[in-house]
């Protein structure tokens, strides 16, 4: 099967005529079904309810006791697995991606699998090469699923470090990387070259099972990428909790090193980069620039962040300083800076640089793609009202989107949201001609749902925060059963 690149960003600027500003107003709801409004809408209803996301898994077992293991799973297929999810088999994710695709949309394949540090089944070597054979097989279905009559897309695909090594490794590693002195053992460099030669890495801090699992861990996400870029599969790899991140991060550099090389296609490898956390745009600066001083392709999925709550009783729990920003303003324009940081360097950079725009705000895929001159030519001067991320834009300089900066809606720079949530968003972009991914999870329903309650809860503010979906599809819900034309 040949691969072709997506065409990327052009140095000229988009034509006038060629951009039409997105509206998100449920207009594109026309292409989806009636029953798949209706169970969006009464999905998305019930989610938002606290108590459902709080004691999901309580819910669960309680249905099972009192419907019975049967009709329980009817119900939830029908409903919340439904929405969220692609399906069990390979034929179920490929008709649901085949339906995403009629409508302009691309597959983010992710496997629901993570660690439970409490559980000694799910800590095992044996349980991590069990992951490493899904992980591949998830490469394999990613690739089989591009549309190949159609313009050539990056196939993309979610990885979960903590999948492939253990939660606990990741935190010594983290724990010493801080260390004024204890990361000279640690560099990106000396990991990659353990990848490459298979030669056993010995870290004097480590115990001999510890060094044992790390170099089992970094020979399972070499393989991964090597077979990822076999299949011209990227992989996005996801960021977790801070005490673990900056591991995260270190093997992600040392697989940059291989595997992002510009001359090879790169980047196959992206970072995570959580606009909460305080930190995030003088790392993502910090990367940023060593990429380019390496010569390395760079890629970014940026995301507001999961895990808030849990982050913040952490901190609280150890007396530590709050890492995460005060509040979701200044998470937006926390998101709003590191969003023109990333796009200004596709502009100048062009093919080495790839962005995904992971967010289902209107008002951050607004900034990416509008435009910020007048019909006439003359520059249209921002508001000075405004909250969260538009504020952010009214108190600074006027932010450079894509079409400022000459980046065409299919060039390098995507933008990404959940199946099942932010339709009116997704549709949208997709029918102006951006390209857009949905993260798709996939897999048998006894193992998805679990996975689908720990994301709700980490997620509680944007499940919270879909009213203005929830009256879209009413609205239309409403104009469908009483007859009306759009």
């Amino acid at each position: 099967m040949l691969w072709t690149p997506l065409s990327l960003c052009c140095r000229s600027r988009p034509s006038a005529g060629g951009w039409q500003p997105l509206r998100f107003d449920g207009g594109a709801f026309h292409l989806k079904g009636t029953a798949e409004l209706a169970r969006a809408l009464l999905v998305l209803r019930v989610c938002a309810w606290p108590p459902l996301v709080t004691h999901g898994l309580a819910f669960q077992a309680w249905s099972q006791r009192l419907l019975g293991s049967r009709l329980s799973r009817t119900l939830l297929r029908a409903s919340i697995y439904g929405q969220f999810v692609a399906g069990e088999t390979a034929e179920e994710v490929r008709d649901c991606v085949q339906q995403l695709q009629a409508l302009g949309l691309l597959p983010l394949l992710a496997v629901p699998t993570e660690e439970e540090p409490d559980s000694t089944a799910k800590t095992s070597e044996a349980w991590y090469e069990g992951n490493l054979r899904t992980m591949l097989r998830c490469v394999d279905l990613s690739r089989a699923l591009v549309d190949t009559r159609g313009p050539a897309r990056n196939s993309l695909m979610q990885l979960k470090v903590t999948a492939l090594a253990s939660t606990r490794l990741c935190k010594e590693l983290s724990a010493w990387i801080q260390r004024p002195a204890g990361s000279s053992q640690l560099s990106p460099e000396r990991l990659a070259e353990a990848m490459d030669s298979g030669q056993n890495l010995r870290l004097s801090y480590l115990s001999a099972d510890q060094n044992q699992h790390l170099q089992a861990s970094l020979s399972r996400l070499h393989h991964v990428a090597q077979h990822a870029r076999a299949q011209h599969v990227r992989l996005l790899v996801d960021a977790e909790y801070t005490f673990i991140n900056p591991a995260l991060s270190l093997l992600v550099a040392a697989l940059a090193l291989r595997w992002n090389r510009p001359e090879e296609g790169g980047p196959w490898v992206w970072n995570t980069y959580q606009a909460y956390l305080k930190e995030t745009q003088e790392r993502l600066e910090r990367d940023a620039e060593a990429a380019h001083k390496a010569g390395l392709a760079f890629g970014v999925k940026l995301v507001r962040g999961a895990y808030l709550e849990k982050e913040r009783a952490m901190t609280q729990l150890h007396g530590k300083e709050d890492c995460t920003q005060p509040d979701y303003e200044a998470t937006s324009r926390s998101y709003s800076r590191c969003l023109e940081l990333v796009l200004r360097r596709v502009s100048r950079h062009g093919p080495p640089c790839h962005l995904m725009v992971a967010s289902h705000n209107e008002e951050s895929v607004r900034q990416a793609t509008k435009r910020y001159e007048a019909e006439g030519g003359e520059a249209s001067a921002p508001k000075k009202t405004g909250t969260g991320a538009t504020a952010c834009l009214n108190r600074c300089d006027p932010f450079r989107s894509m079409w400022e900066l000459g980046i065409p809606p299919d060039g390098p720079v995507c933008f990404g949201q959940l199946l099942g949530m932010c339709d009116h968003v997704s549709l949208a972009l997709g029918q102006a001609g951006y390209v857009v991914y949905k993260s798709i999870p996939y897999g048998c329903l006894e193992e998805v749902i679990p996975y689908l309650i720990r994301r709700a809860q980490e997620n509680r503010s944007v499940l919270q925060g879909v009213r203005r979906e929830q009256e879209l599809l009413s609205q239309e819900l409403w104009r469908r059963l009483l007859g009306r034309k759009v």
